[in-house]
């Protein structure tokens, strides 16, 4: 299918964080400022976002079994959440963000002896790491190739960046060439998402990221018209308000594609990048 239905950036059922009132996240350890949903950055703790956020995790999840042990930099970490998960496994983890809200929080939520937040730009911060880790924000730049040589430089001998970003292809609505997302500067399709790896590194391996259980499930059951069947007994918003907090990381897979058409299909591209030119 196209667009996502299951976020509100894209989901004319759920609440529109442009024409409605603030969404925030809920249920914040004491101390820590909540991080108002914007459409700039996933959240957890957003019932509404809870798709996006599940999407994003199962990345974090795949990465952190392969950077154990070592000193990863998470760069663009957003609220934080992704630098915990990969601090679960590494050896230390620093996040580095330049928003003062989402550093905020972030250092009041997830600050430890295993994980620094740091307040910097990802063109400016730089320290030796083990892996580099940039997710879903490489389609927010002007200059993406100047950021990967950045990120490419700071790496020890044998270590890897990790890029993500979501398929322009399944993320636009049909017919149209990008999606409606103000943040995004350029989204790409695979193979000029490849080429840009490429130009900065002499190893890049490219993964999809698919539905998996009961989205896969979901998604044959919109290509057989559940669309007509759940308007058609107005249960739209109770079904979504139910499916959407229901879904979890297994719900998506990671997958190395051998034939176009498998990142034709998939809905985020990751990249593992080493050997800096």
């Amino acid at each position: 299918m196209g667009a996502s239905l299951y976020s509100a950036r894209n989901n004319p059922m759920a609440t529109d964080t442009r024409t409605q009132p603030r969404i925030v996240q809920s249920n914040q350890p004491a101390g820590v400022p909540p991080l108002e949903l914007t459409g700039e950055r996933t959240l957890p703790d957003v019932p509404e976002e809870n798709y996006w956020f599940r999407r994003h995790l199962v990345v974090y999840d795949w990465i952190a079994e392969r950077v154990a042990g070592g000193r990863v930099v998470d760069m663009a970490c957003g609220e934080g959440y992704g630098t915990e998960v990969l601090a679960r496994r590494a050896a230390h983890v620093t996040g580095v963000d330049a928003n003062p809200d989402a550093y905020e929080h972030a250092k009041a939520r997830y600050g430890s002896e295993k994980i620094a937040i740091v307040r910097d730009l990802i063109e400016t911060f730089a320290e030796p790491a083990d892996a580099v880790v940039f997710l879903q924000t490489v389609e927010h730049l002007h200059e993406p190739e100047a950021a990967l040589r950045h990120f490419g430089s700071m790496l020890e001998p044998g270590g890897a960046v990790y890029v993500s970003t979501p398929n322009v292809l399944t993320l636009a609505p049909e017919g149209a060439e990008r999606s409606d997302n103000p943040f995004h500067i350029h989204e790409y399709k695979a193979g000029e998402f490849r080429e840009l790896c490429r130009r900065v590194f002499g190893e890049v391996d490219l993964y999809g990221v698919h539905y998996a259980r009961k989205l896969r499930a979901h998604h044959v059951a919109l290509q057989l018209g559940w669309d007509r069947v759940h308007k058609a007994l107005h249960i739209t918003k109770p079904f979504y308000d139910w499916f959407t907090p229901a879904i979890s990381e297994r719900d998506f897979k990671l997958a190395k594609g051998e034939r176009p058409a498998e990142f034709d299909e998939a809905l985020d591209f990751v990249a593992v990048c080493r050997k800096p030119l």
